[in-house]
């Protein structure tokens, strides 16, 4: 009898521990992010912090872009189990489904990170984002963000009178079509042309990148206006995972996930503008340069302008106009439309 009672004992000692072995999840994400960017460096803590809060049993290897897949591939790899998650930039995908560049990037909504992610957090953007990403296969765990990009000039520009005429990078899509909305003649062309095009006069202005990347490029020193803070692109940074791992997540696991991806989102959010911030005053220490901040009431205009590009993207499908009516209805109740 007590042998018996001993081997129930050591059987039921061996199932707990496969049950417990089985809740560890080694986990492969890439980024959008080339290694050595401040963004991959912030997504590498992340994934140091997560397994050190989970007791090990939460195990991320962060990839930087292109690992494994093209950036733009993602969404399919982490779908089909070729990635268990991604950390990226949702308009890539805006091919499969307009909703993706409204949710996205949706020009001029945002000019902080802490505003994005309150669209998602109290707006019913992550629930909304859930139900388009589910059928892909794909989990919406939680919003990040960098700074919202400035715009290196070389006139003043104060607000949208300013633009009208004004010649300017702007890549293809929603911000191009914003722009041009506003009364600026934009131009496309890539970002290794920038720094050449404004220099020559070919432009005037340019939709580049975060105040202290735009510096590290050598733009201000040929274009002495930037219009800083942002407020016209600030796309979201989606962290999200393969939904059938997901699910099989004990709710602690799960939650301990969400929560890292909050820890992630304000690490990012501050390390990024700690870097601006430090940029903006070695500019105004310079004394040849002068940052232009806009008004409230002139990024209000902008994103006036701005909705109606979004109308348009929202007429292209069904999951647009979802993202389109509860992105409005958020910030008109925010009083930022």
């Amino acid at each position: 009898m007590m042998k018996r009672l001993l081997a129930a004992a050591v059987v039921a000692a061996l199932g707990s521990t496969a049950a417990f072995a089985q809740q560890t999840y080694d986990l492969k994400f890439q980024s959008s992010d080339t290694s050595g960017t401040a963004a991959f460096e912030v997504q590498q803590g992340w994934a140091k912090h997560l397994s050190e809060v989970s007791g090990g049993r939460i195990n991320v290897q962060m990839l930087p872009v292109g690992s494994i897949v093209e950036y733009n591939e993602t969404l399919d790899a982490v779908g089909a189990g070729i990635l268990d998650g991604h950390i990226t930039d949702s308009s890539y995908f805006t091919g499969k489904d307009p909703a993706f560049a409204l949710i996205g990037n949706p020009v001029g909504a945002y000019s902080t990170a802490e505003e994005l992610r309150g669209f998602f957090d109290d707006g019913g953007g992550k629930e909304l984002y859930n139900e388009i990403l589910n059928p892909y296969g794909v989990q919406f765990i939680g919003a990040a963000a960098q700074t919202a990009e400035a715009i290196p000039s070389k006139v003043p520009i104060d607000g949208v009178d300013d633009l009208k005429g004004v010649k300017m990078r702007a890549p293809e899509g929603m911000v191009q079509s914003a722009f041009a909305a506003a009364g600026a003649s934009p131009v496309n062309l890539p970002q290794s042309e920038v720094f050449t095009s404004l220099d020559k006069g070919v432009i005037s202005a340019a939709d580049a990148t975060t105040l202290a990347t735009n510096d590290s490029m050598g733009l201000h020193d040929v274009a002495k206006h930037p219009i800083w803070p942002g407020f016209h692109s600030l796309p979201l940074n989606e962290v999200s995972m393969n939904k059938a791992k997901w699910d099989s997540m004990p709710d602690d696991l799960k939650q301990i996930m969400t929560e890292s991806v909050t820890f992630y989102a304000d690490d990012l959010a501050k390390r990024i503008r700690e870097r601006d911030e430090m940029v903006a005053q070695k500019l105004r220490e310079r004394g040849d340069v002068t940052i232009h901040s806009w008004s409230e009431e002139e990024k209000k205009k902008f994103r006036q302008i701005a909705q109606d590009q979004w109308q348009s993207f929202s007429e292209r499908s069904e999951n647009a106009k979802k993202v389109f009516d509860k992105l409005t209805a958020y910030l008109k109740q925010e009083g930022r439309l």
